[in-house]
This record gives structure tokens, sequence and C-alpha cells, in this order.
């Protein structure tokens, strides 16, 4: 993996990163990690703070002759998003990302890569490590969780914080300045099960849905991409007349991630068997085409399984019905900003459990009542099929404020690096920048980062010219705050 640092620049960013990507850091378990972040800092003669749900927070002085200048903060999170492609073998709890040169991309094999937001927490580390930049106070705010609930922001508490400017290093698309995002809601979904024996004669079998691409529930959820959860219902409703009883779905691993893989578990009458897999093909084409360009990897397989027991018929109609019924995907479009989402939701996640069932959906809205008013009505089409619902986890959104200084500090930095304006925008996906500016009214925030592309998958890469060129803006900006 070191080797990779002899032709990536710039150097010290690299190799931060590169040992971060060593450090199992899946939400919920990067304390490892956070403390790595923490003791890199204290050996670089920073100021080092623990709060109390772990975030870390970092100060460094001014260079000589830059004291009087106005604070500012750069700020991160340590957690990732751990997928990785079935048949990858990969514990996320103990091994290393391995990294993969691809020309001017890196990716990991056969995994998430981590740059979401490792990039953001190593060119943090970089600029305190860093002797050549003259700059004003600088603190950084490496936050924890932020993956599977924004709990590090959440968690924040006021007046920890000293800096006037907040530079979020968490965006992923280069020459593009972010200035406003969506907040977001979960529905947590669940239904009690009655279980009964297997059908005489019957043989389990897994329906699988894969091959799907998956993305980003915000940035990626207008981008036509099959849902695997919202196709396995369609699959298993169209597939109703084979008389098979229904045992368990799983699908999707994170509610904020579009899910690529689901699988039932069903019991089948052997004899149906070749009849069942002809009909998947016939579906299997259908939904190829429609999903066209958008999606093409899609597959769907019929192979041997193990269950013990079925779901009662009226489980079965209930949990098939309620998942063609609930809503995935764009809901509205911002009328103000072109090509803006404004309000959506994923069906993210379903778990089957041997008395339950549960199912998680993220709704994200830049119209706080249009979130509040769609979390209402997913619950209202739980209670019509028999299951309970509850919201939680909801954060608020950032108000774009395109006149504040900052941003044409940024501004005047790219123009002066790169010879062109940044392109302002605002995104239908959850940064801290909302959580953060609700407790430091007054503080001025943007966002920018280098391009990277299907993040929340295995698919995930970034380019290694536009990590150099975010690194360029980034102590540009520094040197004018």
């Amino acid at each position: 993996m070191d080797a990779l640092l002899e032709s990536l620049e710039p150097k010290t960013m690299w190799s931060y990163f590169l040992e971060l990507s060593k450090i199992p850091r899946g939400s919920k378990n990067e304390a490892a990690a956070a403390d790595w972040v923490a003791d890199q800092a204290r050996a670089l003669g920073c100021e080092v703070e623990r709060d109390d749900v772990g975030n870390v927070i970092i100060r460094k002085k001014a260079t000589p002759g830059k004291e009087g200048r106005p604070t500012t903060c750069l700020q991160a999170h340590v957690d990732m998003v751990c997928e990785k492609n079935e048949g990858t073998e990969h514990d996320f709890l103990k091994d290393p990302i391995q990294l993969v040169r691809d020309g001017d991309l890196l990716r990991a094999k056969g995994t998430t890569l981590g740059a979401d937001n490792g990039i953001g927490v190593a060119a943090a580390l970089a600029v305190l490590a860093s002797k050549d930049i003259a700059h004003g106070p600088i603190e950084a705010l490496i936050t924890i969780d932020e993956e599977t609930g924004l709990t590090g922001a959440n968690g924040l508490q006021a007046g920890r914080l000293k800096a006037k400017f907040l530079l979020n290093l968490d965006s992923e698309e280069e020459g593009f300045l972010t200035i406003g995002c969506a907040g977001g809601v979960d529905t947590i979904v669940s239904r009690k099960l009655t279980r009964t024996a297997a059908p005489a004669g019957s043989r389990a079998y897994r329906l699988k849905v894969f091959g799907l691409k998956g993305g980003h529930s915000g940035i990626d959820i207008h981008a036509g991409r099959g849902n695997a959860i919202r196709l396995l219902a369609q699959l298993l409703d169209a597939t109703r007349g084979f008389g098979f009883a229904l045992a368990s779905i799983k699908g999707g691993n994170k509610r904020n991630a579009i899910p690529r893989e689901a699988s039932a578990m069903i019991f089948l009458d052997p004899a149906k068997e070749a009849a069942f897999k002809a009909a998947l093909a016939e579906h299997e084409a259908h939904w190829r085409a429609a999903l066209g360009a958008f999606d093409p990897g899609l597959h769907l397989a019929l192979e041997a399984g193990e269950a013990a027991q079925a779901m009662s018929p009226a489980d079965t109609h209930a949990l098939i019905q309620l998942l063609l019924s609930l809503p995935h995907g764009v809901e509205a479009m911002s009328p103000d900003i072109k090509g803006l989402v404004q309000t959506s939701t994923n069906l993210g996640v379903i778990d089957t459990r041997e008395n339950d069932v549960e199912i998680n959906l993220l709704t994200r809205s830049s119209i706080d009542a249009s979130k509040v008013a769609l979390s209402a009505r997913i619950a209202a089409t739980c209670a019509l099929g028999g299951f309970e619902a509850h919201t939680t986890g909801g954060y608020p959104g950032w108000k774009p404020e395109p006149k504040a200084s900052l941003v044409q500090v940024v501004q005047d930095a790219n123009q002066k690096t790169f010879g062109k304006p940044l392109e302002i925008m605002a995104i239908h996906a959850g940064l801290e920048c909302g959580l953060i500016g609700e407790k430091y009214a007054g503080m001025e925030m943007v966002s920018f980062g280098p391009s990277m592309w299907d993040v929340h998958t295995p698919d995930e890469h970034v380019s290694i010219p536009s990590v150099g060129n975010f690194w360029k803006l980034l102590t540009s900006v520094l040197e004018a705050v």
C-alpha cells in the first residue's frame, strides 16, 4: 500500500490518508481512528481536546504575523460507510482497506474506499503538519459517526469552538462551492410476525436481486438507479402464482445508501424450480430494459437456501404490499435552484428477524415542512398495512448565505489559483454544517472538496489530480482568510 506514496501528491496529505485507511473506522467503530487523529495532532505539538461524544478538537497557533486574523475551523468526519461486493472477503472490524491505483483514480479492492471523508481528515492533518502555509489561528473539528446519524455534530457542545469561519471538507465535486444542504429524518417501521410450518414437500430457496450500482441516497437519488428492495418486492408480487411461502427478506445495509442487493428466503415446490427460473430470466430482461444505462448490471437469481419456518400468509401479503407502497426516490424538485432535489425518500434497509421485520427509510428535504409531511405520509401508509412507524435522528438543513464574506474569500482564492470562479450550489444531502450552524449562530461556513464518485458503494473512487487541486485551494483560502 505504501508504495502508492511514491507517485501521489501532495505527499503529506496522501500519507495521512494511507495510514488512516489501515484503521477500521466504520460508523460507531471509529474510536481507534479518532484516537489516531488525536495522537497525530499531539505529535505535531497542537492542543488537543476530546468532547463528551468522542469528537476531536485540535488547535494550531497562527504563523508569526498572522495572530490577529480570525480563527478558521477545518471540519471533517472520521467514520466511513462500510459496503462490500458479494463474494469479497473483508472484515470491516479488523481489516485495512486495500487501496488500488487505477490511472488517475484511487479505488479500493471490492469495498468502499473511505475517501468520504478520509480525504478531509487527511487534509486537516496535513495543514496541521505544514510549515509553509501562512495562516491565522486554526481549529480542526474531526467528528465521529457522521454517516449513521450525525452523532458527533449533534453532540458537539456550544462554546467548544472559537472559529469565525468553518471550512467543511466533505464535498465531492471539484469546481463547486457548497453553501447549503438538506435536512433529514429516519423512519423506523416494524411489525410482529406470526410463523408457520413450511409447506409440505417444499424446499428453501434464496431469491436474489443484485448487481445494482446503489449510491448515496442524497446525491444519487435522482440518477434513475434501481432499488434492490423495491425490485425484490415487485418480483415477489409478480411470482405469487408459483405458490411460494415467504420466510424472510433482507436488503440494504445503510439507510443513507441506495440498496444494491436484496434477497428473500422462500419455500417453493422443487417441481416448479425450472419454471420459476425461466420467469426470473424474463423479469430480469424486462427490468434491465427499464433501467437501461442508468443501472445496467441488474441480476436476478434463485439458489439453494436455508430457512426453518415461513411467515403467515397475512404477514406475507402485508409486507409485500407495504414495500410496493412505500415511497422511494424524488418527491419534489426545487423551484428555486435548477436541478436540485428538494424532497426525497430512500427505502434503505429491511431486515427480518425470528419474530419481527424492520424497515428503515431516510427522508430528506431542504424544506422542513415538506420533510415532516412526507414522514407523516409514510407513517400513515404503514398504519394502513398494520405496521408501526416512528421517526428518529432528525437533523436540520443548512440555509444558503451566498453573500457571506467567506463565500467571497473562497471565490477570490479559486480565481487567483485556477483563474476561474467556483460554481455555487446547495446539495440534497446531509452535511454537518446544519447542526453546527444551529449551535454557532453567526459562524460563516462553506464546503468544498475533490471529485469522487459512487461514494457509499464498493465502486467509490476519487480523482488523484483533483485531490491535488483541492489541496491548492484549501491552502490558498487559509492564506487569504
